[in-house]
């Protein structure tokens, strides 16, 4: 069993670090890049994807307009373990909308509806949700109420309602982060530990795998559309 706490200022210290660790190890669902580990690009996706849910747990911080929100899954008996969690963004200057950024279940508590539950909890209190994700999951999100309108990337982009809100949310730029110091070490010791071919080789990998998925998502939209039609 599981409780819901809903945040708008930032965990306490105990419980933000279990959702960094949870993005750690889950980096394969929730990124939208999904390496796998085999690839040696993976160490410094981990330290990208975990630096930017950081800086948004912090940015909780304050009354600013767009300031991230947090829904946490708890343990019954023991509300310092967290199962599961949903990081989204509410529209600057739309009040019922709001984007999914992240949603993350803790692997030994999965199919047992913590994520429908975070996702509810959300949608309750902003009807107007928007979330990006691979085409794999799009089954998932349809199941709770989303349905697909376009492509972003390597990503579908879907909504509760048949259109995208027209307000503004304030996401992470993540080039300040790859362009960090930090960055440059990681590289420079992952680059040390399998040589520049391998790390060559894991970024057309990379690329490669994001066209892929890019093509995926049209495909599905496309496929969408069509049965629309139909209909």
């Amino acid at each position: 069993m599981f409780t819901l706490a809903h945040l708008d200022t930032p965990p306490p210290e105990a419980m933000k670090s279990q959702v960094l660790q949870m993005v750690v190890d889950y980096l394969s669902d929730i990124s939208p890049v999904s390496l796998t580990p085999s690839n040696p690009l993976y160490p410094l996706y981990q330290y990208v994807v975990g630096f930017e849910v950081h800086r948004y747990l912090d940015s909780m911080e304050g009354a600013q307009a767009g300031k991230p929100g947090l829904i946490m899954a708890l343990d019954a008996d023991d509300p310092a373990v967290l199962h599961g969690f949903a990081l989204y963004l509410p529209y600057v200057d739309d009040p019922d909308a709001c984007a999914l950024v992240y949603l993350a279940v803790q692997a030994s508590h999965r199919r047992l509806g913590i994520g429908r539950a975070m996702v509810e909890a959300m949608v309750a209190r902003y009807s107007h949700a928007e979330v990006a994700c691979v085409a794999g999951k799009v089954p998932y999100f349809t199941a709770l109420g989303f349905q697909p309108l376009t492509v972003r990337g390597p990503q579908v982009v879907m909504n509760t309602r048949p259109q995208a809100s027209n307000g503004m949310v304030a996401v992470q730029d993540l080039q300040p982060i790859f362009q960090s110091k930090e960055v440059r070490q990681i590289h420079s010791y992952l680059v040390q530990q399998h040589g520049r071919k391998a790390m060559s080789d894991a970024e057309k990998k990379r690329d490669r795998l994001l066209d892929q998925m890019a093509q995926q998502a049209v495909h599905l939209i496309e496929t969408y559309a069509a049965a629309r039609r139909l209909h």
